[in-house]
């Protein structure tokens, strides 16, 4: 065999053909590639599952938990329900009921014991005044 090239031959391969010492870019880059698109997507999924945590956590909904719950669920059982559900709790503002009843019963409570405070002494006033009335 002697060393020269074809005359028909390219003088210059292409940079993605495989070099003799057994390197291969073409592989090389295709292999950090899919390495990156791989972490890529993962994160891109994870962040689209935070998605209804994230929003019940900027509108400060009460049922933060249920919805944490619901993602957590979606995110390891792959039902979109689950999902969707909490997508749709964390969108949705319900009315608040709880605060307007512990305020009516903070000022109920407070009502009573001005009362009870008042109503004591009238007591202690009614108790006094039979024993003064039969030392009478």
């Amino acid at each position: 065999m002697s060393g020269q090239i074809h005359p028909l031959a390219p003088h210059e391969l292409p940079g993605f053909i495989g070099a003799a010492d057994g390197s291969d870019p073409l592989f090389t880059a295709v292999v950090f590639i899919v390495i990156a698109m791989v972490l890529g997507i993962g994160v891109f999924y994870l962040k689209l599952h935070a998605i209804p945590e994230q929003l019940a956590h900027k509108h400060g909904n009460t049922q933060s938990q249920l919805i944490m719950v619901l993602a957590l669920l979606a995110l390891f059982t792959h039902n979109n329900i689950f999902w969707v559900a909490a997508l749709i709790l964390a969108l949705i503002k319900f009315p608040d009921l709880v605060t307007p009843l512990n305020d009516i019963s903070s000022s109920l409570s407070k009502m009573t014991q001005s009362d009870d405070s008042g109503s004591s002494e009238e007591v202690t006033a009614a108790e006094t005044t039979p024993q003064s009335r039969a030392e009478d």
